[in-house]
């Protein structure tokens, strides 16, 4: 019995060790796990995240707001990028077009070098001819898109005529293209410098064409005289020429008695009307200078020949052409006293000399009794019988300063039969 229970009371001592040992080992585990997870094996520590969520709808709101800068910043920054580029186009338009403009003019030259140089039998006499006309430019429609697709619309076989007119002579301006529809002419575009006249060509279903605005030529063209006005169209039509058209170039104080377009010769760069009244004045001619003081060589032979009319000739889109305008353009700008009749022909007549490069450009006269300037008209036509029968193709009233009652007395005479239609008006403007 006593052995029995020394049994039991061993196994029992043994079974107390090992639940000792369990509770140790969990205990010792349970620090493990504590000191590797403080804040719990599968939860996380609730004030940790509350202060994340916090920390998180902060940094949301401040995202938010800084966006929205951003954005703005980039708005800004893209508008200033776009109006860089804008003009970055411009620039490199303007320098692409010189830069085609000096490779054309190098390759025309390059032209005639070899068609000169080129060693040919000169012919029979009285056979042989130089170059007569220049090569037209090869269209650039990048140049302005816009006015290419009215001329497009507009221009007959790649001409046509232009004016350049303000509020200023709105009642010429109706008389003008009032006998250029009578007569049947459809390619002619006004060039409105004001929203008066734009308005009133639209009205009255006439072509018309406002530029893009330009304050240096805006402020002319609305406010500006007739000469002023005048002064613009050289600048004005160089962008016609680049698109590759000519145009017959006329002042709103004309009135187109027949298509102009059936008598032109169109042989050379520059064709334009004149200002002289007779065969010697128009065409030119020898003009002896006498100076007695000089003896035996008190004579000087001087070539002579009354100015071409800037207020109606015909251009054609050749380098010279461009060329021509350019410099006129110039002038005028740096010359603010300048006629621009009297640049206009300086450019084309002054030969090359020391220190000055003459303009090759080929230039024709009209024929003064076709296209006939109002000294002409009022000196001498009026009081011939036979001159009277002769219809003009255009009359210029340039010469005399009221000229819209003598416009309209143009009209009585060669269109509405009145005879006497000329008759009370002076030869001059007194």
């Amino acid at each position: 019995m006593a052995a029995g229970r020394r049994d039991k009371s061993s196994q029992s001592s043994i079974r107390g060790s090992r639940i000792a040992a369990a509770i140790g080992i969990g205990v010792l585990v349970g620090c493990v796990f504590a000191f590797l997870f403080p804040h719990g094996f599968f939860s996380s520590n609730p004030s940790t995240e509350i202060r994340s969520l916090s920390k998180s709808n902060f940094e949301v709101d401040t995202t938010s707001c800084e966006s929205t800068e951003k954005i703005n910043l980039l708005k800004s920054d893209i508008m200033k990028l776009s109006d860089k580029n804008v003009e970055l186009k411009r620039q490199v338009r303007e320098l692409n077009e010189k830069l085609r403009l000096a490779e054309q003019g190098k390759d025309h030259a390059r032209e005639q070098f070899m068609m000169l140089s080129e060693p040919r039998k000169a012919g029979p006499f009285g056979t042989v001819k130089g170059l007569r006309t220049n090569p037209t430019v090869a269209p650039d429609e990048s140049v302005n898109p816009r006015l290419a697709k009215i001329l497009a619309e507009v221009a007959v076989r790649r001409e046509l005529i232009v004016a350049v007119a303000n509020s200023n002579v709105k009642s010429m301006l109706e008389l003008w293209f009032t006998n250029i529809k009578r007569v049947g002419i459809p390619n002619y575009l006004v060039v409105a410098l004001d929203d008066g006249i734009l308005d009133f060509c639209k009205s009255n279903d006439v072509p018309v064409y406002q530029r893009d605005p330009d304050e240096t030529v805006d402020s002319v063209g609305k406010r500006g005289g007739n000469h002023a006005v005048s002064g613009l169209k050289f600048q004005i039509l160089r962008e016609f020429l680049q698109l590759g058209y000519s145009v017959l170039l006329s002042d709103v104080d004309i009135v187109f008695l027949q298509n102009p377009f059936d008598h032109l010769y169109r042989d050379s760069d520059v064709e334009s009307m004149s200002d002289g009244h007779n065969n010697m004045t128009a065409y030119g001619y020898n003009d002896v200078f006498d100076e007695p003081a000089m003896g035996w060589a008190r004579y000087a032979h001087t070539m002579r020949i009354w100015v071409y009319n800037s207020g109606f000739f015909y251009i054609r889109p050749t380098i010279p052409s461009i060329e021509l305008l350019d410099r006129i353009a110039g002038r005028l700008a740096r010359e603010e006293k300048s006629w621009d009749q009297a640049v206009f022909n300086e450019e084309l007549f002054f030969p090359s000399h020391p220190g000055y490069e003459g303009l090759h450009a080929s230039k024709r006269t009209m024929d003064f009794y076709l296209f006939m300037n109002s000294k002409v008209l009022f000196k001498t036509v009026r009081k011939d019988a036979n001159l009277k029968k002769v219809k003009p193709v255009i009359v210029h009233l340039n010469y005399h300063p009221d000229k819209f009652s003598r416009m309209k007395a143009v009209v009585d005479f060669y269109v509405n039969g009145k005879q006497d239609a000329l008759e009370p008006f002076p030869d001059g403007s007194g």
